[in-house]
């Protein structure tokens, strides 16, 4: 009885491969070339079909389990992992901690694939992209910083939403400094800057967003130098700072932003942190696993970074809010709805009409200085509560912040409520 034989395509061209070598029309050189193997190898397919016929050249490995199938124990295992611990991961950080955190060591490949017959990742269909034009990377590290903050449930349910303020180089793509702050103010970019001062030195330029704690935005605006706060503390410092047109001109500090809205997250969530003390103290530790991972090789391995020239002390009345203001006839002057009074042992005519500079540190601190020395001074008056002027970006947190609560004693929680029919008096009625 003839035996039913199942070919492939592959292995059908060979058949007849040699059908023509057995019948000298085709020499074995030429027969190489058509299958694409060498010399050898068709000796050897020759040698099985003459031995077993057409069934000598079927692999022998057709209907069996692969050798590099993997375990199905270890397979459960992982399966059971990613089901329990990281359902919301993408296949490439939760191969990561399969691997770091449980010894289950699979290609990323893998994972995605185990991943998508569970239902816990689906495929992306791609975008058609825009186009934009394409910029060289800066030669050198420090050449060209680039700086954004993002607003984000960085701790999930666990904490309040907050803002992270990071620092990526743009020659290297690497994280050189990364602070959580409430919102995203100037005296978070003063702390942003201070850090990275602290561990870098002085870069050549700072390259951001229009945000109008880089620049003046309004175009009839005649106060003033023309300078933001920190675009004042820059120019003392010697740093240029440059505001891009587009998103996508700072390219770098926002792919940054979809890497650590995904990783950053999760790695808060499987270490319990929750708040904003715990999250800076947890910054270093990411920072540097971040740059081994995703940092690349500058195409120059000269640091453009400069040495610091200042004091602490010369730091400190940099990095904080500094305004004009004009000393009055009787030595007052107006700042924040506050009125000071200056005390000085010169004559008073001497300061009357007088430039001063209010400096205000971040501790909220105030230094008023005359031709760069400190004034003593005593508060005169404070103004009563007035309007506010909060920026978009402020809006929530401002009217998120805490409001002042009563006294568990104050009278006001005893309002209208009774004992025994009759009114519960307050502690200054009650009898003694």
């Amino acid at each position: 009885m003839d035996k039913l034989l199942t070919m492939s395509k592959k292995e059908w061209t060979r058949k007849e491969i040699m059908e023509r070598l057995e019948e000298k029309r085709l020499k074995q050189h030429e027969a190489a070339e058509i299958l694409g193997v060498s010399e050898r190898h068709v000796r050897r397919l020759l040698r099985s079909y003459r031995t077993c016929g057409s069934e000598g050249l079927i692999s022998k490995r057709r209907g069996r389990p692969s050798n590099n199938q993997i375990p199905a124990k270890k397979k459960q295992q992982a399966i059971d992992l990613l089901h329990s611990r990281y359902a919301d991961f993408g296949p490439t950080l939760a191969c990561e901690k399969l691997s770091e955190l449980h010894g289950v060591n699979l290609s990323k490949e893998t994972v995605r694939q185990i991943m998508i017959s569970e239902g816990l990742w689906k495929t992306k269909r791609r975008r058609k992209a825009r186009v934009h034009q394409l910029r060289v990377r800066r030669a050198g590290v420090g050449e060209l910083v680039q700086i954004d903050g993002s607003p984000h449930a960085w701790f999930e349910d666990r904490g309040p939403a907050c803002t992270c303020l990071v620092a990526v180089d743009d020659a290297s793509s690497r994280l050189m400094a990364m602070r959580f702050v409430p919102t995203e103010t100037t005296l978070g970019y003063f702390d942003l800057t201070r850090t990275y001062l602290a561990q870098h030195g002085l870069p050549k330029a700072f390259y951001s967003d229009k945000n109008s704690i880089f620049r003046v935005n309004h175009p009839q605006s005649r106060s003033g130098d023309g300078l933001t706060q920190f675009g004042r503390a820059l120019l003392q410092l010697g740093i240029e700072i440059i505001c891009a047109n587009t998103p996508q001109a700072k390219g770098r500090v926002e792919r940054s932003y979809q890497t650590l809205q995904d990783r950053l997250v999760k790695e808060f969530r499987l270490l319990d942190i929750s708040d904003i003390d715990q999250a800076n103290a947890f910054a270093p530790t990411f920072i540097s696993d971040y740059n081994h991972r995703f940092a690349v090789q500058p195409r120059s391995a000269h640091h453009a970074h400069r040495p610091l020239p200042f004091s602490q002390k010369e730091l400190d009345l940099i990095f904080s809010l500094q305004e004009t203001r004009t000393i009055s006839k009787n030595l007052t002057l107006q700042y924040n709805k506050v009125i000071y009074q200056i005390h000085t042992k010169r004559p008073s005519y001497a300061l009357r009409k007088a430039q001063v500079t209010v400096a205000e540190s971040p501790q909220g601190q105030v230094t008023i200085l005359y031709k760069g020395k400190p004034l003593d001074y005593s508060i005169f008056h404070r103004q009563p509560r007035q309007a506010e002027v909060v920026p978009t970006k402020q809006l929530n947190a401002h009217l998120d912040k805490p409001h002042h609560k009563p006294a568990p004693d104050h009278p006001w929680r005893n309002y209208g409520r009774r004992l025994n029919g009759k009114p519960i008096p307050h502690k200054q009625d009650a009898p003694s």
